[in-house]
């Protein structure tokens, strides 16, 4: 398994160009894996000596441990896909997780601000310091060109082309995809760039960067996470509010103006439509709750 595993990660980070974020989670889901071992069968097995009755034992700790449905299944999917590794490259005869069941997962609609809202958090960095406007223009480019965070913080000075207002952002899997920006967010980043004030000795990677922390180098998506929960006190907005969530706003806007959902999986950079589908949910709930309140004969009578 020691040998194994990191000849497994190896492989998602050099063949599959997984994420950092997919790689440390599989790197924790094994973590939790040999935990288990250890603690339950006494011993690390050889992935060859890994059986379905010990997967199913590790299941049902996880269950017992009161683990998400979500993380159960992510769990799962890691072991299945690392078995199959192990299958090709000869180190296993047979995958002891294929059988294993995935527990159900109900999808929860994705929290998301209205226009007013965004509006209200657009606005809440102060226009006057460097660091304000370096807050809006990040602000700006989340909900402008619907970026996760990962995404904008990879952002360089050369992915930006302010002649066609586009990004080129590197996605999930590094995969590339074109961002259009909207012309608020080009005029915060424009504010934002002439007060830029790299650190020379850094790295060229972390003084190159679109976004940077008050020290002149790149920032990082727990700073990004950080900056929101400050603005945030100060609209008065919910504090489930994520970054993540401009993301959310971007799509579902889009929709309710009357976007295509195939248009919209390719600004979101989704590999499959059924991801972008859920915001038709929200549309569709939307469009629901202003029928009933509008809508004189939409009211149930008792």
């Amino acid at each position: 398994m020691q040998t194994a595993i990191p000849a497994f990660l190896r492989y998602l980070k050099i063949e599959r160009n997984a994420s950092e974020l997919t790689i440390k989670s599989y790197h924790d889901d094994f973590e939790s894996l040999l935990d288990y071992f250890g603690d339950r069968v006494g011993h690390v097995p050889r992935p060859s000596g890994v059986t379905i009755e010990m997967l199913r034992g590790y299941v049902t700790y996880l269950h017992d441990c009161q683990y998400a449905r979500t993380t159960i299944a992510r769990r799962l999917a890691c072991l299945r896909s690392f078995f199959r590794y192990c299958c090709r490259e000869g180190i296993c005869d047979v995958n002891p997780a294929r059988a294993l069941r995935t527990p159900r997962v109900g999808r929860k609609l994705p929290h998301f601000l209205t226009t007013e809202q965004v509006a209200s958090l657009l606005e809440a960095p102060p226009a006057n310091e460097p660091m304000g406007l370096r807050d809006r223009a990040i602000l700006e480019t989340l909900y402008s060109a619907g970026l996760r965070v990962a995404e904008l913080v990879g952002l360089g000075l050369k992915d930006w082309d302010r002649g066609a207002n586009i990004l080129r952002v590197l996605g999930k899997g590094r995969k590339e995809r074109i961002a259009p920006v909207g012309k608020y967010a080009a005029k915060a980043l424009d504010d934002w760039l002439e007060v830029r004030t790299p650190d020379e000795k850094a790295k060229p990677e972390l003084r190159d960067a679109m976004f940077l922390n008050k020290f002149g180098r790149r920032l990082t998506t727990r700073s990004i996470g950080r900056m929101l929960e400050k603005h945030l006190k100060v609209t008065g907005l919910d504090s489930i509010t994520s970054p993540h969530t401009l993301r959310h706003s971007f799509a579902t806007h889009l929709l309710d103006g009357g976007a295509d959902l195939r248009s919209v999986q390719e600004l979101l950079g989704h590999k499959s439509l059924t991801t972008t589908q859920i915001y038709t949910h929200v549309s569709t709930r939307r469009m629901r709750e202003t029928y009933e309140q509008s809508h004189p004969h939409a009211k149930r009578t008792g």
